[in-house]
């Protein structure tokens, strides 16, 4: 009788990271944030933007929410993961306003709409509110590179 392999550690992270790639892409599978995937790839280049962009975004929300999960009131988490969300996104639209007017202007609004995406906010409160920070940047990259 064959014994089933125990996960181990680096497995899980890989399954973690594949995970938003293709078994969970937020785009094709769960169909997740169509707006912006829509209305942006025109062009590679704002395709690939809107991607980078989502992806810091993921990244960094997730982050700050993973290592303030136990400090963040249940009654406000909603509230407070949009608050960490909108700074993020506030700082990629000025970023991307001061790197490329041009760009910014090809993306308009959808920059700002990273606030109320679904992918972003499922994933601060499906993974990031219930997993160690290296976990959840882990699901966040692959989330945000599915996303892209």
């Amino acid at each position: 009788m064959k014994h089933a392999r125990q996960p181990k550690a680096d497995d899980i992270t890989v399954d973690t990271f594949l995970a938003g790639i293709w078994r969970e892409n937020p785009v094709f599978v769960m169909l997740l944030g169509m707006c912006p995937v829509l209305a942006v790839t025109n062009s590679v280049i704002n395709g690939l933007a809107m991607g980078v962009a989502t992806t810091f975004v993921l990244l960094c929300s997730s982050a700050l929410v993973s290592l303030f999960r136990a400090f963040i009131p249940k009654e406000v988490r909603i509230a407070a993961y949009i608050v960490i969300i909108a700074t993020f996104v506030t700082i990629t639209d000025y970023v991307i306003q001061a790197i490329s007017l041009e760009l910014y202007n090809a993306l308009g609004a959808f920059i700002q709409l990273i606030v109320v995406n679904c992918i972003i906010l499922g994933r601060t409160e499906a993974y990031a509110s219930k997993n160690p920070l290296l976990k959840s940047l882990i699901n966040a990259l692959g989330m945000g590179i599915g996303f892209g």
